[in-house]
């Protein structure tokens, strides 16, 4: 089946909008850090649905461009892990040093996969996704780094929703929770169980990821609104 772009256009431009709704302003927001991190990782998002756009455009000479889609992402689960550092209260060691530790790996990895011309190549598109091929075994080093990352996002986000005494930083951080278990655990049952879409893992995440996306719209609403209304607001549903 021929590739469709529509889903990766569609997808990329709700991306933008939130994110341009996360930080117009944000300086001026109570904790700005955490609109501008946000953002980031919305931008981010839809800057992968466009690389794929382009690569599958001509996945034959596709040159950098598949790279380029693995630099971006790559930086995903390293902002993931400070967004949540930035909304645990109180204030974590190990999530704000694991945070920091997964931002200088992604450093070095970035330079690596620039340089690196085997990291990432195009070999099919299909339907609504791309499907790379990767120099093996150095690619399983990538794989163990960002399967890290998402791990610490699902472990982090689920123990600090549960023990933050804010109600609106329980909300937030249980929508980053809820958007990150959720669009993995879709990804994996899709490759298991849909043989056209074995092998395309990392693209299908990408795809999937419109449920984080989702997620950080809420958070991004919450964190907007008045401290006393999400307060408040709590207090009556737990009453």
């Amino acid at each position: 089946m021929d590739y469709s772009p529509v889903l990766a256009v569609v997808t990329a431009g709700f991306e933008i909008i939130v994110a341009g709704w996360a930080l117009v302003g944000h300086s001026k927001a109570e904790s700005p850090g955490i609109l501008r991190t946000t953002g980031a990782i919305l931008l981010l998002l839809a800057g992968y649905q466009l690389a794929e756009v382009a690569i599958c455009s001509n996945a034959a000479a596709a040159g950098f461009l598949p790279r380029l889609a693995f630099i971006i992402v790559t930086w995903l689960p390293p902002l993931g892990l400070l967004l949540i550092a930035q909304l645990r209260q109180p204030r974590s060691r190990a999530v704000s040093g694991s945070a920091r530790a997964m931002l200088a790996a992604a450093a070095g990895i970035v330079v690596w996969i620039a340089i690196d011309r085997s990291f990432a190549t195009a070999s099919v598109c299909n339907a609504v996704y791309a499907r790379y091929t990767h120099a093996m075994p150095r690619f399983l080093s990538y794989s163990w780094f960002y399967w890290l990352g998402l791990a610490g996002m699902i472990v982090f986000s689920g123990h600090a929703a549960v023990i933050c005494p804010p109600a609106r930083r329980r909300q937030q951080l249980a929508q980053i929770f809820a958007g990150t278990t959720g669009f993995v655990a879709l990804s994996m049952l899709t490759s298991w169980f849909v043989p056209p879409a074995r092998g395309a893992l990392p693209s299908i995440m990408c795809h999937f990821a419109l449920l984080l996306a989702v997620c950080l719209t809420r958070l991004v609403y919450l964190e907007r609104r008045p401290v006393e209304e999400v307060d408040a607001s709590t207090a009556t549903q737990e009453g």
